[in-house]
């Protein structure tokens, strides 16, 4: 997309409780996220489990076009999670207000503790909002068959 043509969406970002399906999936197999064995079904669940669910919305489509979530214990500690913005809408600061909007609800809330793991390539977008690296310690995950 042109920058001239950016200029003229008005882009929104909103923490929301529900959105449509197709919309979520698209963002989840655009961010290589998303199997085949996974069920669109399940996807007002994982919003409504999420402590904080933030879409980016093209008001002049209402379509989803970037979105993020938070897990949280909703006490102290929340994880950031899920950051996926359509090449497209890069680098016009989408990314940005969507990170913008889960701190300022986990802070809201309460919850101060907030990391999250950046995926190579994208540290320094995170540290240019204040993220820093954790320096001794290592990402893990356990393996899944899924």
């Amino acid at each position: 997309m042109k920058a001239d043509c950016m200029e003229k969406k008005v882009i929104e970002v909103k923490i929301v409780s529900a959105w449509k399906e197709d919309d979520i999936v698209e963002l989840y197999k655009t961010g290589g996220w998303w199997k085949d064995s996974y069920d669109p079904a399940e996807i007002p669940a994982l919003i409504r489990g999420s402590f904080a669910f933030a879409v980016a919305v093209d008001q002049t489509s209402g379509k989803a076009i970037g979105m993020g979530r938070v897990l949280s214990d909703r006490v102290s500690d929340a994880y950031i999670q899920d950051l996926i913005v359509f090449p497209q809408y890069r680098r016009h600061h989408v990314g940005t207000k969507l990170v913008r909007a889960l701190l300022d609800h986990c802070q809201s809330k309460g919850v101060t503790w907030i990391a999250l793991i950046a995926e190579p390539g994208t540290d320094m977008f995170y540290q240019t909002l204040g993220f820093k690296p954790m320096d001794r310690y290592v990402p893990m995950r356990f393996p899944s068959e899924r």
